[in-house]
């Protein structure tokens, strides 16, 4: 069977995606899976074969950026690349990639795929969309404030006012559709925010506000479509004072533990939680889904979750897996039947009203 990686794109997540990619190929390989490369680049364009090869093995930088703007139709990949494959896995973390418009592409082709579709891709990279969905599930998230760009430029101090009457310090500054912690502050004190809002701008349109707890970081992979199961759940402790960029890929100080550390009752409510939210959204294949536990009440919020989680070798998705009796090779396995189950079950419908 032939897969088709596709991995990089035009997010600022670019980079974790390829490292992702080396896992995944890796663990496709050895169960004899046939690959076929497929880069795109931070400027959308997509490049296969040579290319592709070296920009996974030695980054994005084999690649020279455009002389000028890129045009619509260098933005679009050949449809004969995307159906001479059996299946497509889109390894790709973001907007773009994992927010519902390449999946939309993959429908209109008819090719299968890995992971979920348009609309739960889009509802759970929207993390202000994601909460209300949630809440509406009855599943406990924190509360939260949307701030627009245009208004932290427009009305810098109606702004602050507005989020300091809304929370306390400390706050937590983010865009609305990026993962990897990337754009994200933590803010202290009003000095702060100014500074975080408009970082937080520059990756998106749309802010995220959210009051900062004392909380453990708990995460939970999901593994499945309709009869998704879960992991045993696994706790991040940062070596920064929180779980930013740097934390996750840099600073070698931060520790996963695996299983996590908590009682029983905890770890089945997570578990059950994250199953939950994978369903409230409709996800298939695959998710990671992360929770704050408070230290002080152990009160259990669900923070996110990723539907293309990261793959590196430090990944907490796999590892999770791993830990729970299913290895890397046979996970992505797992993720390559479960792609054409969807997509055969997807296509199970009717197309006129008077078949």
């Amino acid at each position: 069977m032939d897969v088709g990686v596709i991995f990089g794109g035009p997010s600022a997540e670019h980079e974790v995606s390829i490292h992702s990619a080396r896992y995944i190929v890796r663990m496709l390989v050895s169960k004899g899976y046939g690959i076929h490369l497929m880069a795109v680049d931070r400027w959308g364009r997509w490049w296969f074969d040579d290319v592709a090869e070296r920009v996974l093995a030695d980054g994005p930088d084999v690649i020279a950026p455009p002389e000028g703007p890129v045009s619509p139709r260098d933005r679009v990949p050949p449809l004969e690349r995307l159906t001479a494959v059996d299946i497509l896995f889109p390894v790709l973390h973001g907007p773009y990639g994992e927010d519902g418009t390449l999946q939309g592409l993959f429908e209109v082709v008819g090719v299968p795929y890995v992971g979920s579709g348009v609309a739960a891709s889009a509802a759970a990279m929207d993390k202000p969309l994601a909460k209300a969905l949630f809440r509406g599930h009855g599943i406990p998230v924190l509360p939260w404030l949307v701030v627009m760009r245009k208004d932290v430029a427009r009305w810098p101090s109606a702004t602050v006012a507005r989020i300091e009457a809304a929370f306390p310090y400390p706050l937590f500054v983010k865009p609305a559709n990026l993962g990897s912690s990337i754009g994200i502050t933590k803010v202290k004190s009003r000095s702060q925010l100014l500074p975080a809002l408009e970082l937080a701008g520059r990756y998106d349109r749309k802010i995220l506000v959210e009051p900062g707890i004392p909380a453990r970081e708990i995460e939970v992979s999901v593994l499945g479509n309709e009869d998704a199961r879960a992991s045993v759940p696994g706790e991040v402790i940062p070596g920064k004072e929180w779980y930013n960029y740097e934390a996750k890929y840099i600073d070698e100080n931060s520790e996963l533990v695996i299983p996590a550390p908590l009682s029983p009752d905890i770890a089945a409510t997570v578990q059950e939680m994250a199953v939950r939210a994978f369903r409230a959204l409709d996800a298939a294949g695959l998710a990671r889904v992360d929770f704050l536990l408070h230290k002080g009440t152990g009160d259990v919020f669900l923070n996110e979750v990723n539907t293309m989680p990261g793959f590196t070798q430090i990944s907490m998705y796999p590892k999770l897996w791993e830990a729970s009796g299913l290895p890397g090779p046979d996970l992505v396995d797992t993720l390559i039947r479960l792609g054409l189950e969807r997509h055969a079950e997807g296509h199970r419908r009717l197309t006129a009203v008077n078949p």
